[in-house]
This record gives C-alpha cells, structure tokens and sequence, in this order.
C-alpha cells in the first residue's frame, strides 16, 4: 500500500462549486479510481485559504499515475479547470507532500492508551 499526499487549491469564491462537483463525483470517475487501485481517498478544504489537502492509499504508484492517462480523468480535468488552477493539459496544479510521520495500529492491538514514556528525542 502507497499513501499518496498532496495540495491544490481552489479559485477564491468557488468552494461550494468544487464541493458540489465531489458530492458525490460520477460513477464513471469513482469506478475509475476503483479499479486503478484506489482503496480510499480523501479531500480536505481548508475555507479560509482555498487550499485543498489530498490524501490516497493507493495499491502502488504506477496504478495510481496511469489514472491520468484515462479518457474519465482528463474529461474531470477540463471541466475542472475553471474552478482550480490548471496547467495547459488541465491538470490541476499540485504539489506533492513527502510523508514524515505514520503510525498506525498493529492488527490485534486493543485502541487502549498505554503508559509509555517519551526519550529525550522530545524536548
């Protein structure tokens, strides 16, 4: 499993657009991602700087960069590109984020706290 994150934006005054463009997205597009390997993904707004944070688990990156190359994702693109900014292929413009920390709970461990104390990495 590869976890994928990165940032876009949205054009100031057109939030509620991008949301309702996503709520829910066409089948053809979900169906898409589903079968290039898409476990789950999300998208997060942040309303007082119109930056989009996303975030994929995704079965391996080439699965994941050959969605870009299908017909349904460069129709979502164009139509995208009024809302968002757009390269000349209508890409959306993204940075990608480099992961620095994951945890995640063990299979068969209990969601319990467990009293354990930091090192001196923590200041």
């Amino acid at each position: 499993m590869v976890r994928i994150a990165f940032r876009m934006r949205v054009h100031h005054g057109r939030q509620a657009e991008y949301e309702r463009r996503h709520n829910p997205i066409c089948d053809e597009l979900r169906d898409t991602l589903l079968r290039h390997g898409v476990c789950s993904y999300s998208i997060f707004l942040d309303p007082e700087t119109d930056d989009l944070f996303a975030y994929a688990e995704v079965d391996s990156q080439s699965r994941w960069e050959a969605i870009a190359a299908t017909e349904v994702c460069r129709r979502w693109w164009h139509a995208m590109r009024e809302i968002m900014p757009s390269h000349d292929d209508d890409s959306p413009v993204s940075r990608t984020l480099r992961e620095v920390f994951h945890l995640e709970r063990p299979a068969g461990v209990s969601g319990r706290s467990v009293d354990r104390p930091c090192d001196d990495r923590v200041a």
